[in-house]
């Protein structure tokens, strides 16, 4: 059904743009197979209607002229819908490209790709290769998680979504009902920010811990959304990297690098561990947690216990 009516679309668009008169309702259901296999003319006239107002909504300008029998007819002048030349400098075609390579793992790549090329079609100069490389590190941006596209498209809908999501210190998922209002990658990771309907509040969501298919609910929002969604502030706030103290923690020797690479001090005990001096905020008791039996809290006495209370809801599942 998407594709017949993307066809007819595209075949109603090219009669408005290639004809030099206005042409009549009853033209245009007769160059139009479409229309031709409408079973009444009620029918046509409503299929007709939604297509002009479509076409409208996706920017093409269509004028409705009434001739000297008042019959009324439509055409989409050249002039009104062509686009000034596209002009890029080199700088802003570098950035083009960057942003175009970040999606090669994700199902947008093809977008992105045809997007160029309509550039170059339109007027880029031949000399700017958006591909080109710009140095010896190129930016890349994973998207393997089966969430990311739903939730992509449900942001970009305002569509409220349903999901099954298992928290850190969890030992089954969940169901969540979120309005979702932005993606936004943080160290190799997606992560979800939006409004949680259960808990009526502000949540971030990791998508990695969503399990199983999103699915999208009918009817609109019902908290607003703010005009700067902050998803990195929080995810960072969480993971200490706002932190103004320091926690003592005890490290297994070869694991745990995420850990080493935020420490400030390291000591080698030579029993296997090592001391670690870290950062400690909000929301790292659930980030030691992840690496199980690997890390043991030293000090301070409230970060333990944190990070005890969640194995213990971990272990009674």
């Amino acid at each position: 059904m998407a594709i017949a009516k993307a066809e007819r679309l595209m075949n109603l668009a090219l009669c408005l743009l290639g004809t030099r008169r206005p042409l009549s309702k009853r033209e245009l259901r007769g160059s139009i197979e479409a229309y031709l296999e409408a079973n009444n003319d009620d029918s046509f006239n409503r299929m007709f209607e939604r297509d002009k107002d479509d076409l409208r909504e996706l920017g093409l300008v269509i004028e409705t002229v009434e001739n000297l029998d008042g019959e009324v007819g439509y055409l989409a002048r050249r002039d009104s819908n062509h686009l000034p030349p596209v002009t890029l400098d080199a700088e802003e075609a570098a950035a083009l490209g960057l942003a175009a390579k970040v999606w090669q793992q994700a199902r947008l790549a093809g977008a992105a790709s045809g997007a160029l090329q309509k550039l170059r079609a339109a007027g880029m100069p031949e000399d700017l290769d958006p591909y080109e490389s710009h140095g010896a590190l190129e930016p890349r941006i994973p998207a393997h998680e089966a969430a990311f596209e739903p939730l992509m498209l449900a942001c970009r809908d305002r569509r409220p979504v349903v999901f099954d999501y298992r928290k850190a210190t969890a030992a089954r998922p969940e169901q969540r009902h979120v309005e979702p209002w932005a993606l936004e990658c943080w160290r190799g990771h997606w992560y979800l920010a939006g409004w949680d309907r259960d808990r009526e509040a502000e949540r971030v969501f990791r998508l990695s811990r969503i399990t199983g298919k999103v699915r999208s609910r009918a009817g609109q929002f019902k908290a607003p959304v703010p005009d700067v969604v902050t998803v990195r502030e929080t995810v960072a706030g969480w993971a200490g990297e706002t932190a103004d103290r320091s926690a003592l923690i005890r490290l297994r020797a070869g694991s745990g690098y995420p850990l080493r690479a935020k420490a400030v001090s390291v000591r080698e005990r030579g029993d296997g561990w090592d001391e670690l001096e870290i950062p400690y905020g909000h929301g790292l008791d659930a980030w030691l947690v992840e690496f199980g039996p690997d890390v043991v809290v030293l000090e301070p006495a409230e970060l333990r216990a944190d990070v005890v209370d969640r194995l213990r809801a971990v272990a009674k599942g």
